[in-house]
This record gives C-alpha cells, structure tokens and sequence, in this order.
C-alpha cells in the first residue's frame, strides 16, 4: 500500500504543470489562436520564478514573477501573430526558440542553488487518513490551483456571456466581428491567459517538484500539453484526465526502469513522447469531425 500510495503521489505531482499549461492552451485555441510556444513561456516560467524566489526568499513573489514571464512571452507572440498577423505556427515555434535560450541566460547564475520545497497542505485529522489523506488533503497549493483553474474555465467557457463570445469567436471569426464582438481584444486576453498558465506551470517545476533550476527543465512537457488540448477536444474535464494519464505514463516509466525490467532505459523514457505522438495520430481527425474550432490559426485581418 505504502509504494502504491508512493507512485500516486508522484503521479499528481507530474500531472500537475501539465495541467496548468493545457489549461491555458485550452483557451487560448478556443478563441482560434495556436500558440505553439507553451514549452518556451513554461521554461521561461521556470527560470523568473526561481531567480526571484532566491533574490527575494519569496515563494509567494517567485510564483508571481513565472505567471508575469509568462505573460510576457505570450504578449510578445499576440502582438506578432494579433496585431502584424504573423504566421502563428513559426511566431510559436520562434517563441520557444526564444524561451529556452532566455532562460537559459536568465538562470545560469542560479546553477546549482536549491530551495526547499513548497510546503504541502497539512489539515489535522484528514491528512492523517491512511493512504487518502496525503493524497487529497496533503498536496501543495499548486495542485488545488490546477483543479480550480479547469472548473472555472468550464464555468467560465459553457456558462458566461464572455464565454459564449470567446467561442464564438474561435467558430467563425468573421462572423463574430460582423456582430459587433471584439475579435482582437478577446484573443488578446485569452492569449495572456494562457501565457500566465504556461508561466505557473513552469513555476511549479522550479519551486515546487524539483526546486532547483537546471537549463531546460520543462523537458517537453509544453508539447506534451499542446497534445492534450486535442486529446481532450477542448474540454476541460477531458484535460484533467488526460493530463493525468500523461502523468501516470511519465512516472510508470521510471518505476519500471527502477524495478529492472529488461528494456533499454532510453526506449523506457522515450515512451511519455511515444505516447504523445500514438495520441496525436489517434485523433488526427478532430478537426474533420468538428472538435476543432472552426478559425483555429487563422490569422484575423478586420476590414478597413
């Protein structure tokens, strides 16, 4: 029960920036934008939020700083691909290009130094619950933060006014702006949210799962999310669960490599990206089913 109750925990915890960062893509493609430089704005994330989480000694202002680098990265994609209408597949990939080698610049002076970790929640009585009390009630705030996150956006997407526009905006944007709807604000803003995302998501990497920074940290993980934006067919509760199919794929691999099983160790961590590309092939078709909302990467020209 203890090594059982060991693999979950560490399930949650790689399932987490996952999450976070599918999230933030999940919305951002709603409007009909597809930012492919989630891994740059989480790797970004990553080296803001543990250089001022040293500089500062502030675990509460180096979260702060990974949400804004974010934000940053993402501001720079919207007003290439928003407002000059650039390609947003190479302005995405661009973006990652550009994050890996910033941060990497940003967090060669933090090479090495280590911090703890988060603390985890502690409530009386119900953490102590064998085997479902540190896994529900003992987790950090990060975890708690995903859940809420992709409840709210479900709120915010099926049962808002501005969710209904977001949508329809992604649908059929020529249409949107002919009804008086804001094409380019709204895909402003679901933009920097999913760069904010994006930049928690590397902050938990950085302070929370392996509270140190190493140069590439994120590891793939932007791409894996941008995966489970299709595995779950822009549906938040599907993103929960793929994200934590993910997770489990990640950590399965290593529990396998410890128990010695006669596979070569490089196939065994190839596997979470193995996984990811078999998904990706599965459901090539969504957009000809019409999963898929109807202007993604589409650039948006208004009428002069």
């Amino acid at each position: 029960m203890s090594l059982l109750e060991a693999i979950l925990m560490t399930v949650v915890t790689a399932s987490t920036p996952l999450l976070l960062a599918a999230i933030g893509e999940l919305v951002t493609e709603r409007s009909g934008v597809l930012n492919l430089g989630v891994e740059g704005m989480m790797v970004m994330g990553a080296a803001c939020a543990f250089a001022a989480a040293i500089v500062t000694d502030s675990t509460a202002l180096g979260i702060l700083a990974g949400v804004l680098a974010g934000m940053a990265m993402a501001l720079a994609f919207g007003v290439m691909t928003l407002l000059f209408a650039a390609n947003q597949v190479a302005s995405g990939l661009a973006l990652t290009i550009l994050g890996l080698g910033l941060s990497g610049l940003i967090g060669a002076g933090f090479v090495g130094t280590r911090r703890d970790p988060m603390p985890k929640l502690d409530i009386p009585v119900l953490t102590d619950i064998p085997f479902v009390g540190p896994l529900i009630f003992g987790q950090d705030v990060f975890v708690y933060a995903s859940f809420a996150l992709a409840a709210g956006v479900s709120w915010f997407l099926w049962r808002t006014r501005a969710g209904l526009t977001l949508r329809a905006i992604g649908e059929n944007q020529v249409s949107a702006h002919a009804l008086g709807h804001p094409v380019i604000r709204t895909r402003f803003l679901a933009v920097l949210f999913g760069g904010g995302c994006a930049g928690l998501a590397g902050a938990y990497l950085s302070l929370a799962y392996t509270p140190f920074w190493v140069t590439g940290m994120t590891a793939g993980r932007g791409w894996i999310a941008l995966a489970l934006v299709v595995f779950s067919s822009w549906l938040p509760g599907r993103a929960i669960i793929g994200a934590y199919l993910f997770g489990a794929v990640s950590i399965l691999q290593l529990h396998a490599q410890g128990a010695g099983i006669g596979v070569p160790s490089q196939l065994m961590s190839a596997l979470p990206y193995i996984a990811t590309i078999v998904v990706l092939v599965l459901i090539s078709g969504a957009r000809a089913r019409g999963r898929a909302p109807g202007s993604l990467g589409i650039p948006f020209v208004p009428d002069r």
